[in-house]
């Protein structure tokens, strides 16, 4: 480890993790859809899908909703992971775990459900549930054991660089930043959404619910991660999230400690959006120059633009909010 300008320089996460991380979300997703659509012939329409406390099952969905659902549910627990402000090996516990369990009770259903063209005949997954159980808490417990060590957080660098400000004057630093990616994510899922109602005849059904509920959220999160408006005025910085500037994150200038500017990746912090790591609080929105703010002796920073500039004048409002009598 490394110091320089008073920073304790962290090794980036390796770039393994964060490719391993999206090859696992997207591979437990493919499994979660083309497993049971891959052995429409070996059933009926409808699969049985819950089971009741004699072993017998008593409830059923059609196929595309049998292969739909758990995916969906996927989708936003790994999104919800990914945005999600917990300690590293929270996160990977739960996308481990998660992971195993779905895949295990798709794997289930799907077998106790071959060579049965009635779906009120098939077989009994008590067996199957249990092991799926088991496996999930043996992976959650590896994955929490393997991230359990957390990265060291920044040390503080002093007072920053600063801007001259001349008496009697106000300066307002604004910076925008939006990821088209993002808002491309929340644009698809979205029409999923909306779209999901079309597809029966009868309005939606307590299983199309469960395609609409987890597409909308996932639309909804993703679009307020995916831009961002940082404001610097007299009485401190403003973070205001998605289109609608919200919701906001504020810190009073006489709280700030330090301001400055660094370059950061995607692979330093994590990943995209909203992410905890050694380095603190990172807003990911594009790879490059980031605003860093200190207070209250955590680490906050933001991708945005002239972020140099920013910095500069709040730590000069910071100044002169603790320099005052």
């Amino acid at each position: 480890m490394s110091e320089r300008g008073g920073l304790r320089e962290m090794r980036a996460p390796r770039r393994w993790a964060v490719w391993g991380t999206t090859a696992w979300a997207a591979g437990i997703l493919v499994l979660l859809v083309v497993l049971p659509l891959s052995m429409r012939g070996a059933y009926g329409d409808r699969l049985a899908t819950h089971w009741g406390g004699s072993g017998k099952p008593d409830g059923s969905l059609p196929l595309w909703a049998a292969a739909v659902a758990p995916a969906a549910v996927w989708a936003v627990l790994a999104a919800a992971a990914v945005f999600w402000r917990a300690a590293r090996r929270w996160r990977a516990a739960v996308l481990v775990s998660g992971g195993v369990l779905l895949a295990g009770g798709q794997v289930s259903i799907v077998r106790a459900n071959l060579h049965h063209a009635d779906w009120r005949d098939a077989d009994p997954v008590s067996v199957g549930a249990v092991v799926t159980l088991f496996a999930a808490a043996a992976a959650g417990c590896v994955a929490w054991w393997v991230s359990r060590r957390p990265a060291t957080a920044p040390a503080s660098r002093g007072q920053g660089a600063r801007m001259e400000i001349p008496e009697g004057e106000r300066r307002v630093w604004l910076s925008r930043t939006a990821n088209p990616w993002l808002r491309l994510v929340a644009a698809a899922t979205g029409a999923v959404a909306a779209v999901a109602p079309l597809v029966g005849t009868g309005g939606p059904t307590a299983s199309m619910w469960l395609l609409i509920v987890p597409f909308a959220v996932a639309s909804a999160a993703v679009l307020v991660c995916s831009s961002v408006r940082v404001r610097v005025g007299e009485r401190g910085v403003d973070v205001a999230f998605g289109p609608l500037g919200w919701p906001v994150r504020r810190w009073d200038a006489a709280d700030v400690e330090w301001a400055g500017a660094e370059r950061r990746t995607p692979a330093q912090v994590g990943g995209w959006g909203y992410r905890l790591s050694g380095l603190g609080t990172t807003v990911m929105l594009r790879a490059g120059e980031c605003l860093v703010i200190r207070a209250g002796g955590k680490n906050f920073a933001v991708s945005v633009d002239d972020a140099e500039r920013g910095a500069a004048l709040l730590n000069s409002l910071a100044g002169a909010r603790t320099e005052r009598p």
